[in-house]
């Protein structure tokens, strides 16, 4: 059977982080999500991207204005990345300094995740398509005013060959096998998935460790 789809996966070795305005006042908009979930996807997100040592660029639009301060885990979780405090621009693919830190970054795959979606996601995403980069947007990271505005971003991304998906699936797609690392995978789900460590439990105890 012949199909013209090809499966283009994440790539560790090939792919960057961009968390884009997480900011105090802009998450105060997000609705789709509890505040507690999604703060939690946020940290989980940047957790993958920590644990698989990607490269990873943080930025913020108008934070002296009413979207206030980059969330302050963020910031504390990567200390030395590039940190692009936008003075206006909404779409942060029109900042120079943003887009040379991606190009610096050297990765044709970019994850991205920010809020809000149909802006602060959507449009850079689609900018980085037109200019050939393969784009990834984890869907539980990226926050709006309801599910019927996250759905219309959605749509509109996908069509543009954008990839959808969770923070769970780009984990898993970038450890690609659970030999590579059992404990330390299966940590950074427990701490992010309360029922996560009923399975480490498991394993533990068939392991003969504590």
């Amino acid at each position: 059977m012949s199909t013209s789809f090809k499966y283009t996966r994440l790539s560790k070795d090939d792919a960057a982080l961009l968390l884009v305005d997480h900011q105090a006042g802009l998450i105060s908009l997000v609705q789709d999500f509890s505040p507690s979930e999604f703060k939690n996807n946020v940290l989980a997100v940047a957790a993958c991207g920590k644990y698989f040592k990607l490269p990873t660029i943080l930025t913020t639009s108008f934070e002296n204005g009413p979207n206030g301060p980059l969330v302050p885990e963020l910031k504390e979780m990567f200390p030395n990345a590039p940190y692009i405090a936008r003075p206006g621009n909404i779409n942060a693919w029109d900042n120079e300094d943003f887009v040379n830190a991606v190009k610096k970054a050297g990765c044709k795959q970019l994850i991205i995740a920010g809020v809000v979606t149909e802006v602060c996601v959507a449009f850079p995403a689609l900018s980085a398509v037109e200019e050939g980069y393969e784009v990834f947007v984890i869907t539980d990271a990226s926050g709006t005013f309801n599910e019927v505005t996250r759905h219309t971003a959605w749509l509109r991304m996908q069509a543009a060959g954008v990839q959808l998906l969770n923070w769970f699936g780009m984990a898993c797609e970038l450890h690609r096998d659970w030999r590579n690392d059992i404990e330390g995978l299966g940590t950074l789900f427990s701490n992010h998935i309360p029922n996560y460590r009923n399975l480490m439990t498991s394993y533990f105890t068939l392991a003969g460790k504590k």
